[in-house]
């Protein structure tokens, strides 16, 4: 059991956390004069290493999850989601929703696919509620962050609300409050042929650049903001606003992440520097998961999807399901961490 523990110990922190990395930049930096113990030195040594750290990470991430989605083109997809029923094709559409590595925006598109090729309003949902909040990047990331518990236990969590968040419209009969040009537009099937293991390795290659060039201005600016809170925000203002004792954290925080917009890749520098502050780790994941699900940008583009009601309900649903999530971070916090 001890080499077992060794041997997890050592992949979290030396494969996925890349502390060699952080200690490499540290001794460089050191080398020319600048002491990570310093403010400048500090905020670069924690820029450069998240920066590349990502980086490295979510390219074998998305390279993978491209090589493997290409066993499913849209058509197939359709198909497999439409043998479930009930709940197990809520769960179905959550859990495609993990190994899509979509921002919010980009799921809304794939969502109108599924909604005008017939399937129910509440799968559909499922799908977009898990897309952006909780796919296998976050997963990877968040652990070598926060560690195994609480990464599995965010993924657990957002899969919930995914799931619950549909149900509970399909239960409403909200799909008439969907766009008549949404529901009535032509559902093209078509044959996936076959790829050979070259094609999948260039549509793989295609995926990876065309994330990279679209995430990447997120995450270098989540960096960046990370790397600020990390060395230069005082200690006592994050957890007087955002620790624990402030009972009203979870929901200043939701309310704070709604109106912005971010890949959750360019959040979790933002999140490790505000936990190491003395942030609530609930406060902290609730606005990780509102900045990625409910961001303006996204509902803008929603709403010409949908009615009104609909997108109020959505939103409220994934509101009070982040919030929820928050506090029951902060109640367990001290068995996570």
């Amino acid at each position: 059991m001890e080499t077992l523990r060794t041997i997890w110990l050592f992949f979290q922190n030396q494969i996925l956390g890349m502390k060699w990395l952080n200690a490499l930049i540290g001794n460089a930096l050191e080398a020319i004069g600048l002491h990570p113990s310093s403010m400048a030195g500090g905020s670069l040594q924690f820029f450069l290493y998240d920066t590349i750290k990502i980086f490295i990470l979510l390219s074998v991430l998305i390279f993978g999850i491209s090589y493997i989605q290409s066993y499913f083109p849209p058509e197939r997809t359709r198909q497999i989601l439409g043998r479930f029923h009930g709940i197990g094709a809520n769960m179905a559409a959550a859990l495609l929703g993990t190994v899509t590595p979509f921002c919010s925006c980009s799921s809304i598109p794939i969502f109108m696919g599924f909604t005008s090729a017939g399937l129910p309003i509440g799968v559909t949902f499922s799908f977009l509620i898990s897309s952006p909040m909780v796919d296998l990047g976050s997963l990877v990331l968040l652990m070598s962050v926060f560690g195994a518990k609480v990464a599995a236990m965010y993924v657990i969590l957002g899969l919930v609300i995914a799931v619950a968040g549909g149900t509970f419209l399909e239960k409403l009969k909200m799909d008439r409050y969907v766009e008549d040009f949404i529901k009535n537009a032509p559902y093209m099937q078509t044959e996936s042929g076959t790829l050979t293991r070259h094609d999948r390795i260039e549509f793989a290659k295609e995926q990876l650049l065309g994330t990279i060039q679209k995430v990447a201005p997120y995450i270098i600016i989540g960096v960046a903001i990370g790397a600020v809170i990390h060395n230069m925000i005082p200690q006592a203002w994050v957890e007087t606003i955002l620790g624990s004792n402030n009972p009203f954290a979870v929901i200043l925080a939701t309310i704070v992440g709604i109106p912005m917009y971010a890949d959750i890749f360019g959040t979790i520098p933002v999140a490790e520097s505000l936990l190491f502050k003395g942030a609530g780790l609930g406060t902290i994941l609730s606005f990780m998961m509102a900045v990625t699900t409910l961001s303006l940008p996204s509902l803008i583009m929603l709403k010409k999807a949908v009615k009104p009601k609909l997108l109020a309900v959505f939103t409220i649903i994934c509101t009070l399901g982040i919030m929820l999530v928050g506090y029951f971070f902060n109640f367990f916090q001290y068995f996570l961490l």
